[in-house]
Formats: structure tokens, sequence, C-alpha cells
């Protein structure tokens, strides 16, 4: 049986979560499938036996999203973050006191360069932040050099962060698994690297992280993942999906196209052929900005999640 489109109803003191059921009574297109995101997220908040698998890629701190990320972290809804070096880097960036300003994409970025301000498309941020950035790690480096793991490592930045609003102090108090599989490639990475060009010794190993990322799918009884955005976190949570049944619920906000073949655009169900997805499982992607996306489906099932 078919159901009508319902045509979107904006009414004056509309919340955010109102808007998110308007555009699951039209049910089709982009806003169909924001409102069937947020209905698989409030599934996997509810479903106490899945274990939520996040990924972080994309200008997600620069662009606004860390009080979202954070609250996602907070409440209890995601129980594994695989991020981006580049976001990490960028929250401990505001952790040391920085911060993120407006900008405006048709700039002169020569001129930028001049007065020293790097742009993240229309988010700008002072360059000086590495030299803060640089001050911390030479501070801290006899406590971080012997770390042999990357979650531990990330884990101990954000105990000496010791910040409310931090992603990685949140992931340390919690005990929320942080993984980082390319952290070399970020500014976090730049900072060991200067160490190691000193002729300094830094015991993280690169491969340490995967027992336990393994071990994280391969005892959840059920799994649920949410990627926002795609790169490395979303392939490295894909490949752990196929040591559990494959993940039961899905969400992917992406701009990424499927038909060149990479990661980032690939459709979820195509997971289904590699066993990192279930054949009967629920999962949607979104074809969205995710700086649009998130804050509608997290608008729509906070409530929920915090039940």
């Amino acid at each position: 049986m078919m159901h009508p489109v319902k045509q979107i109803e904006i009414k004056v003191g509309m919340t955010a979560k109102e808007l998110v059921q308007e555009m699951a009574a039209s049910g089709v297109m982009g806003a169909g499938r924001i409102a069937k995101a947020a209905k698989i997220a409030e599934a996997m908040a509810q479903d106490k036996e899945c274990k939520v698998f996040l990924g972080l890629a994309g200008g997600m701190v620069p662009g606004g999203m860390k009080q979202i990320v954070l609250d996602m972290l907070k409440s209890g809804f995601a129980d594994v973050l695989v991020s981006t070096g580049a976001n990490l880097t960028h929250d401990l960036i505001e952790a040391l006191g920085y911060h993120h300003f407006q900008g405006h994409h048709q700039v002169n970025d020569a001129e930028l360069n001049k007065q020293g301000m790097d742009r993240i498309y229309d988010s700008f941020m002072p360059n000086g932040v590495y030299e803060k950035m640089e001050d911390f790690f030479t501070a801290h480096f006899e406590e971080l050099r012997n770390i042999e793991n990357i979650s531990q490592f990330l884990w101990k930045l954000g105990e000496l962060l010791d910040k409310e609003d931090s992603i990685l102090t949140v992931c340390y108090r919690k005990h929320i698994p942080l993984f980082c599989p390319a952290i070399s490639d970020s500014g976090i990475g730049l900072m060991l690297w200067g160490k190691l060009a000193q002729g300094k010794e830094v015991k993280t190993k690169a491969f340490e992280d995967l027992k336990d990322m393994m071990e994280l799918s391969w005892t959840a009884k059920k799994t649920g993942v949410i990627y926002l955005g795609g790169g490395v976190p979303k392939n490295y949570i894909q490949q752990a999906m196929q040591f559990s049944k494959g993940a039961m619920y899905g969400i992917q906000i992406t701009m990424d196209r499927p038909e060149p073949g990479g990661s980032s655009g690939a459709e979820l169900r195509e997971g289904i052929s590699w066993g990192k997805m279930q054949e009967q499982g629920q999962f949607v992607d979104v074809i969205c900005d995710t700086t649009i996306a998130l804050p509608l489906i997290w608008a729509a099932v906070k409530d929920k999640v915090s039940e």
C-alpha cells in the first residue's frame, strides 16, 4: 500500500523536532531521508544491546558541530568514536583557548596568508595556534612519548587538557574508546614529527589499536554505525564490522558520490556484500552537508536519547 506524500507545513513556533516529523510525513527525497535517519538513531538509542560506532570526518569542529558531538558522547549515545586527526587537532586548539572565526570563501588567500590566517572553506583559524600547540607538546612530551597505544595517547591528551567542552577530555573522562588511525595526518602528528626530527623517541605504534577495535566489534551483541563524512574513520569502522555479524543500524551523511568507487561515497547497502551491514538492517544514506543534516537529526532525537 502506497502512502500519499504530505506537503510539509511550517507553523509559527515549530520546534526542530516537529519540523523533522513533518519531513517524515512527506517521506520522500532528502527530507524523507533526514527523517528516516532520525528514526534509525532513535532505534539505536532505545536498543540497549546496540553498541554505536561514530565516525567523524570533514570539518566538524571548524563547522560548529563540536557541541553536538559532545552531546552524543556525554549522553551515552555514541559508544565508540573514530575521528580524523584534523578534528581532534581542532578540538585541541579550542581547548587551548583559541577559536574558529566566521569568514568567507571568496577571499584573497594570499592576503590571508600574510595576515596569518588559515581557511577551512569559510571558517578561519589563526596560524598562531601551532605555536601554542608546540608549547603544549613540549611541556608534556615526557608524559606522552612512552605511550604505545594511539587510543591511550589520545586519552592522555584529554586528561592533560582537562576541558569539559573538549572531545578528547570527554572521551577520557567517560572511558569512551577513541581511535585515530591516521593521526600522523594532522597537526597533532606534525607536533610529534617535530620531536622525532629532534632525535627524540616516540613509542606510539600505529597498529596497536586494531586489536581493541576488533574486540569491541566482535563482542558487541548488536552494532550501529553513524558516519559524519567518510574517509579513514568510516573505513576503519567498516572493516571492524566484518568481525561482527555486520551492523544492524546505519546512518551515513555524505556529499560524496558512489560512482568513483571510493569508500566515502559508497552507499551503506554496498557493505552487505562485504558482511559489514546486515541485509535486514535499518540504514539510510543522507546526501547532504553534515552541518545541515546533523543538527536536524540530533534535535529530533535528543530527548529520546536522554530518557
